[in-house]
């Protein structure tokens, strides 16, 4: 609970900070912010507890996924340091929207009440349409902002619908360990799982509702794409995962039907999708779909481990997919066309021999996401795909290892071009603070890839 005290508070001194003739104190100012709030994160370790009148709940499952989203947090923000004088004009507004944007995301994870659920997603949401739409003079980017909006309104209202039947079958909003499924309840829990499924799907990008992504990923300014596929998308699968197994565990030979197919659906359009991009930015997109559909797989195994292997999945892929947008931000800065930044796949052609450092950060984000062996990425998949082993769902099994073998074609595709020996771009200067994170991003994706127990072994 703390964690949301402190950045709400810490939002609005940021806001005030705006006012500050030097704005150079902004940013400092708010990573200082972050790490107060992940500090007062383990103030409640060992000691679970409710609060809100019981709509939220805290226990070292859910502080250890809000060090999870703090921490991505500030590996993202890190590398806004001198991009507020390209794409906005007001960055003690985007730095404060950031901490608000985390409350949600707090709440999404902590939720005990659908009410609390409802109010976390719209938090997150209604930030992440203004984050997208930031940089005002980009007409993209507010067409990409304008898209996200109509169809998260419509997500939203669905999700609404079903909480409603849910509250007509039960006559709470409560979530339990199963609700009584039998007599005249039956159809409108059917309802109720159907529509707050398809609600939160639309959030973590899972095919078919996936349609607003390759737009909005492309059109936002890249540091806000990176934090909606890593921090949004680690928040709604585990409020998915809660949703799923106490609320609608009694249902759970009804949903886990609709959960193969929306795997198999994900899996497809996103992999086939991305062979024949040529921006990095969509290709990214359908990446995020694709990896929607394995994150999805881990639902369809055994309760008890899911969590672990979607914990798990989430920090190896926020690494690799913070490594690679933060490569793309500090290359395209060095490429200008038409009064904006150059995101085509070719940005990357001859990095190697540019910057090597650069290069070789690039290549193990994209062997992690692409899941080769010895990265982070090959164990999560390997561990959701034991979950789903262990409910002998070999066929979907068998067909994600093909999307797999798919995605390895355009995972390789910048990792060759940046091995190129002809290269168009200057010599690319990094940023100390840009230079550790990335330090930090590889060596973590490595490590785990070596010793996934490390992490593994928390849940």
């Amino acid at each position: 609970m703390y964690p949301i005290i402190s950045l709400s508070v810490t939002g609005l001194l940021t806001l005030f900070l705006g006012f500050s003739e030097n704005k150079k104190i902004v940013f400092p100012a708010s990573i200082a912010f972050l790490l107060i709030a992940l500090a007062t994160a383990f103030i409640d370790w060992n000691a679970p507890g409710f609060y809100f009148n019981d709509m939220l709940q805290v226990n070292n499952t859910s502080i250890v996924f809000w060090a999870i989203l703090i921490i991505s947090a500030i590996l993202i923000m890190g590398f806004s340091e001198g991009f507020e004088r390209f794409e906005f004009a007001q960055p003690a507004e985007y730095f404060a929207i950031v901490q608000f944007s985390l409350v949600g995301a707090i709440m999404m994870v902590s939720f005990k009440n659908l009410i609390m659920l409802f109010l976390g997603i719209e938090i997150l949401s209604v930030a992440m349409y203004v984050l997208t739409g930031a940089d005002k003079r980009n007409i993209r980017g507010n067409e990409a902002a304008l898209k996200y909006f109509l169809m998260g309104a419509f997500a939203t209202g669905i999700l609404l619908f079903g909480m409603a039947m849910f509250y007509g079958a039960t006559g709470t909003f409560n979530i339990g360990s199963g609700v009584f499924i039998g007599g005249d309840n039956s159809f409108f829990l059917w309802i109720g799982c159907t529509f707050m499924l398809i609600g939160m799907l639309f959030k973590v990008a899972a095919a078919p509702f996936h349609l607003w992504t390759p737009d909005v990923y492309e059109g936002a300014p890249t540091i806000f794409t990176a934090y909606m596929s890593t921090i949004v998308k680690t928040a709604g699968f585990v409020a998915l995962f809660k949703v799923l197994s106490t609320t609608f565990s009694g249902l759970q030979d009804f949903w886990w039907i609709m959960i193969a197919v929306l795997v198999t659906l994900s899996l497809m359009i996103g992999n086939i999708g991305a062979v024949s991009q040529n921006s990095f930015k969509r290709l990214m997109a359908y990446s995020s779909i694709s990896h929607a559909g394995f994150m999805l797989l881990a639902l369809l195994g055994d309760h008890e481990n899911a969590l672990g292997s979607i914990m798990f999945y989430s920090v190896v892929y926020t690494l690799a997919t913070i490594s690679a947008f933060g490569v793309l931000m500090v290359v395209s800065k060095e490429r200008i066309e038409k009064g904006r930044v150059y995101e085509q796949n070719d940005l990357f052609k001859g990095l190697a021999q540019n910057n090597g450092f650069l290069a070789t950060v690039l290549i193990i984000a994209m062997l992690s996401l692409a899941g080769i062996p010895l990265t982070g990425g090959f164990w999560g998949k390997f561990f959701v795909f034991r979950d789903a082993a262990s409910s002998g769902l070999f066929w979907v099994i068998i067909m994600a290892v093909l999307m797999s073998a798919i995605a390895i074609y355009y995972y390789f595709k910048p990792v060759l071009l940046s091995m190129s020996k002809k290269t168009s771009l200057e010599s690319i200067t990094i940023n100390p603070l840009a230079k550790f994170i990335f330090a930090i991003t590889t060596f973590g994706t490595i490590v785990l890839g070596i010793f996934p127990w490390i992490l593994r072994s928390l849940f």
